[in-house]
Order: C-alpha cells, then sequence, then structure tokens
C-alpha cells in the first residue's frame, strides 16, 4: 500500500497547509520553479502529460511548471479529497484547470497502459510510512513512464535524529514566524512521529536505482530537504 497519509491530511490540515509548508520548507517557491525548470530543460517545449503525484494542497507543481510551460498537462494524483479539492480550487484560480485531469486516489490507480512523459512527486515520499511502501509508489511511477522520461523527486532525505543541529534548525525556523517554545515541541514531535524520511541521500539514491531509475542530479536542498532530477531507465 502506497497511501501517503490520506487520514493525516484531513479537512484542517488541508486548510493550514498552504501557510505549513512554506514555513516548514524555507525556498517552497523555489523548489518548484527550478523543478519546473529542470523538467522544461530536459523535455523542451513541445506538448507533454505530466503525472504529479500527491498534487493535493496547493497545486503548485502545476502552477510552476503550467505557467512556464503552456503546451504542457497534467493528470494530479491525491488520496485526500479535501488536498485534492484545495489544489484544483487553486488551479482554477490561476486558469490551469482546464489543463488537469485529477485522480482521487494513488498511482496504481491509473491503468498501467498510461503513459506519461514526466512524473514530480514532490513532499511526498516521507509520509509514506516503511521503506517497502516507499518502493512500491516509485516502482508504480516507474512503471508509467517510457524509457528516458524524468522523474523530479524531492523531499525530506535524512533521518531526523541523525541531523540534531538541522533539527534545532528547523525548531528556529518556526520561531521566526512566530511559534511559541510549546508550539515549537509540538510541531517537532508531530514532525519526528508522524513522517518517515529516507535514512539519507545515499539510500534514497538507493531506492531510485532499485525502482528503475537513474542519472540523478541534485538541484536543491533545504536543511533535510533534497530535490533530485533522475531518469527512467
Amino acid at each position: 500500500m502506497h497511501d501517503i497519509g490520506a487520514a493525516k491530511f484531513d479537512v484542517h490540515r488541508a486548510g493550514e497547509y498552504e501557510r505549513q509548508s512554506r514555513i516548514g520548507l524555507a525556498g517552497y517557491e523555489a523548489c518548484h520553479e527550478l523543478a519546473a525548470c529542470m523538467l522544461a530543460a530536459s523535455l523542451g517545449d513541445g506538448p507533454r502529460h505530466v503525472l504529479v503525484v500527491g498534487a493535493g494542497g496547493t497545486g503548485q507543481e502545476v502552477q510552476s511548471i503550467g505557467g512556464l510551460q503552456p503546451a504542457w498537462r497534467f493528470t494530479a494524483v491525491d488520496p485526500s479529497p479535501p488536498m485534492l479539492e484545495q489544489a484544483i480550487a487553486r488551479l482554477h484560480a490561476s486558469g490551469l484547470a482546464d489543463r488537469t485531469t485529477s485522480v482521487s486516489g494513488h498511482v496504481r490507480d491509473i491503468p498501467l497502459d498510461t503513459r506519461f512523459d514526466a512524473a514530480t512527486v514532490i513532499g511526498v515520499l516521507h509520509h509514506v510510512q516503511g521503506t517497502e511502501a516507499q518502493m512500491d509508489l516509485l516502482r508504480s511511477v516507474a512503471d508509467r513512464l517510457p524509457s528516458g522520461a524524468p522523474l523530479v523527486l524531492a523531499g525530506n532525505a535524512h533521518a531526523y535524529a541523525s541531523r540534531p543541529l538541522l533539527l534545532k534548525a528547523w525548531a528556529q525556523r518556526w520561531r521566526m514566524f512566530g511559534a511559541g517554545p510549546d508550539e515549537v515541541q509540538a510541531k517537532l514531535g508531530k514532525i519526528l512521529h508522524g513522517a518517515d524520511p529516507p535514512a539519507s541521500e545515499w539510500h534514497a539514491l538507493q531506492m531510485l536505482a532499485a525502482a528503475g531509475f537513474g542519472r540523478a542530479e541534485r538541484f536543491f536542498s533545504s536543511l533535510f530537504w533534497t530535490a533530485w532530477i533522475t531518469f527512467r531507465n
């Protein structure tokens, strides 16, 4: 099962996601903008179809890529109905909804014979519990991409306890945006117990290789977060 926390991303979480995600990831917009640039550099300007995994909340992947590439269209997948509905509302407001097909569910719900020109898995993998389920998700994406197709994988890629200074800096990031001591501790507790990132960047790259991807190139990092572009073998 590659459930990326549908129950966790309920109506309340969807409502706070836009602000929280930008505090939790310093450089939120920059990561998405660079992901769009990396995909455009890899695929050129012709019509393309991009699979966006875990698109709910902001729909930022579609907004960033779609704004740069007017001929591209998207399939946005998310298992949380409130998160997906919120993302589609944002895409209506930005004029991108007519280029986006939404799937309320998982990648496995998309027919295997469907082929995409590229895919994004941004801010998703560390919400999937366990290496087996994470591998299942990556393989499901790989199964729907032809050889040479790019994937942008981005998310937290270190065991939190392994980087104590980064964890302290993360706490300061929340404090910078007005959180008091109790709120900071509550947020760190939620992060430590509610997510399961790869143990290290090396482990994340090993998972990509085992799922059928190669030529990974890192293009962005911020505290625990790392973003790569990689290509289907």
